[in-house]
């Protein structure tokens, strides 16, 4: 039987300063719309990945991570304590390492499947795809 090697995807905080490898073989990709989601990314939504949770390698500054637990809710917000972004966690369940798409360097081997919690949708989400598009920041 030949031995398979696992394509690994790199990632990191914003300031590089926490740094991982984790399998590019994820199993979900959930739009969360949920509130808590919104207070977490100060947006409409997270984009997170689903993965085995032995799939990551810490390469750097998993000292600078900081989980904060929402009470009540198998909800976290794990993060670099310096700058703020957000990194990879073990779900609440303990089933699944949760990897915020946008801490990924590559494209993960799957794009999302689902919107969830979309009765917490903001209202002027569902026209964000008629809005005007730019290459980069436009004043």
């Amino acid at each position: 039987m030949e031995n398979q090697q696992v394509e690994k995807i790199s990632g990191s905080c914003l300031c590089g300063a926490v740094t991982f490898e984790v399998d590019n073989h994820f199993k979900l990709f959930h739009l969360c719309h949920c509130h808590q989601c919104q207070k977490i990314s100060g947006s409409a939504h997270v984009s997170n990945l689903f993965v085995n949770k032995e799939a990551i390698s810490w390469l750097s500054g998993q000292e600078k991570i900081h989980r904060y637990d929402v009470p009540g809710r198998q909800i976290s917000n794990v993060f670099c304590t310096q700058c703020g972004s957000s990194v990879p966690y073990v779900s609440g369940s303990g089933r699944a390492l949760i990897v915020p798409a946008g801490t990924l360097d590559d494209e993960p081997n799957i794009g999302p499947q689902n919107h969830i919690y979309m009765e917490d949708s903001r209202d002027w989400h569902e026209n964000i795809a008629s809005v005007d598009c730019f290459e980069r920041y436009t004043d």
